[in-house]
């Protein structure tokens, strides 16, 4: 069984080889090329261990990541810093394994206990069955949709938007 962490830069490459899957092979994000890990250090560094933007990865046999969960600012203004977007990718073969469950056990609970925070927000490419299943399984309710807000593989692609409140 997968245990979380915090995540430390030498999960970085992991981290990238999980994401560039998911930026080749499907609309679950819409940047269209990969990176290199040195292309997504600035992206790493945001992230703390404590304070509302936290990135944490599932660890399974071997000591091989599975997965990770991060949360980030919302958007660039200071009306929102209450609020965090949540993102989490698994690694293609760690599906249905319960890893999306103990990674986001590990980033809410973590969320839940910052003082400052008011909402969490999920932006969900669309279909994504599994996705919107585990984010309603930890209190998340759908509040919107954006109409072909993404245009990925030659198609349009809507995005389901989900919040959960964070305890205060």
């Amino acid at each position: 069984m997968a245990h979380a962490r915090l995540a430390t830069e030498a999960d970085l490459a992991a981290l990238t080889d999980i994401y560039n899957y998911f930026v080749a092979n499907t609309v679950t994000t819409f940047d269209t090329q990969p990176y290199r890990a040195s292309e997504r250090l600035a992206w790493f560094r945001q992230f703390a261990g404590t304070g509302p933007y936290q990135l944490h990865v599932a660890i399974g046999a071997g000591n091989v990541v599975q997965g990770y969960a991060s949360s980030t600012a919302f958007r660039d203004k200071p009306a929102y810093a209450r609020t965090v977007e949540v993102a989490i990718y698994l690694a293609p073969h760690a599906d249905e394994q319960g890893i999306g469950s103990t990674l986001y056990r590990a980033l809410l609970g973590a969320l839940d206990r910052q003082p400052d925070l008011h909402r969490a927000i999920a932006m969900i490419a669309q279909p994504n069955p599994g996705s919107v299943a585990l984010h309603e399984k930890f209190g998340f309710r759908s509040v919107g949709e954006l109409s072909e807000a993404g245009f990925k593989f030659g198609y349009p692609v809507d995005i389901l938007i989900m919040e959960r409140p964070i305890p205060a």
